[in-house]
């Protein structure tokens, strides 16, 4: 595909990558920086002119208290006339509380005005269980007049099973639905070294939702699963969902990309043709924590569709 290139990364050392196509005919990129400290975005009017596109840092972690460690998946979001990022982060002093937070543009050019914090994202009046421990990887999404948040939390601190969870939302910073369990890590390929789903994502195509995620580990074992429901079903209802039995998308090792993972999807400069955005490392072996690798690059992969309209995800 001439306007990527095989497998190479748009964007060196950006993980959790997010793109998000405005009216205005530009690409706007944020994803994780290396050093979890602070958010940045750039745009191009290219995919391929994001690489060298000046960067601009809108935010900066706080020193002590919530959102002082681990800024993490950033993503920005037009909604109502105004732009938004979504974003996880945790404490210094508990570098494991993860919570989303959100921030909000003043203005209409979201690289040079002024962004406010939100603070934490909200839920529904009345519920008690949703963003009580460890929650991150929050995306927003619309279907059928209404909007989404969809998200990854534990229950039971770090080492617990990460679920996908899902609810309706009242506002850009609220829920209006207590939470939904999406998905849970059930299978071998989502509990390799940690029990994970993390990293939601939404396509559409052919009167069905899908929603990809990330599952495992942060090594060559991450990979990427997918979730699919009918776009008129009630999304909030356990049976309109169905899950794919294996990885949509996993290390290739002959073409040495391991780990891809935390997709996201927007669409070529033609207009119409779906892209998904992902990370992954050139190298398998990892010396330390994966997690504090900073070679995952940001890489983008053109979507096809099966014969039944399912997305294909196949590296070039």
């Amino acid at each position: 595909m001439g306007i990527i290139g095989k497998n190479t990364p748009i964007v060196e050392q950006r993980a959790d990558p997010f793109i998000y196509k405005h009216t205005d005919g530009y690409y706007y990129f944020t994803g994780s920086v290396p050093s979890f400290n602070s958010i940045e975005l750039r745009r191009a009017k290219t995919i391929k002119g994001l690489q060298e596109a000046e960067t601009f840092n809108i935010w900066h972690k706080h020193k002590t208290g919530p959102m002082s460690q681990h800024i993490w998946a950033p993503e920005i979001h037009y909604l109502d006339g105004k732009w938004y990022i979504y974003f996880a982060a945790s404490e210094a002093d508990d570098i494991w509380k993860l919570r989303p937070y959100v921030l909000e543009c003043i203005g209409q050019n979201p690289l040079k005005d002024e962004w406010i914090e939100l603070g934490q994202m909200q839920p529904a009046a009345g519920d008690n269980k949703t963003f009580i421990d460890f929650s991150l990887d929050g995306t927003v999404f619309e279907n059928n007049g209404k909007r989404f948040f969809c998200w990854a939390e534990k229950t039971g601190g770090q080492f617990a099973a990460s679920n996908l969870y899902l609810a309706e939302m009242e506002s850009p910073i609220k829920l209006k639905t207590t939470q939904f369990m999406l998905s849970t890590p059930d299978y071998d390929w989502e509990r390799i070294d940690f029990w994970v789903n993390e990293g939601p994502a939404v396509i559409k195509n052919n009167g069905k939702i899908y929603i990809t995620f990330s599952a495992s580990a942060t090594g060559a074992c991450y990979c990427i699963g997918m979730m699919e429901a009918d776009e008129d079903s009630d999304l909030l209802n356990r049976n309109s969902w169905k899950k794919s039995r294996y990885p949509v998308l996993e290390s290739d090792y002959k073409k040495n990309i391991y780990g891809p993972g935390h997709n996201s999807f927007t669409v070529a400069e033609d207009g119409k043709t779906p892209l998904s955005i992902y990370h992954a490392r050139d190298y398998e072996e990892i010396v330390g924590d994966p997690l504090y690798d900073p070679n995952r690059h940001a890489r983008a992969m053109e979507v096809k569709f099966d014969k039944e309209g399912k997305p294909i995800f196949e590296f070039y």
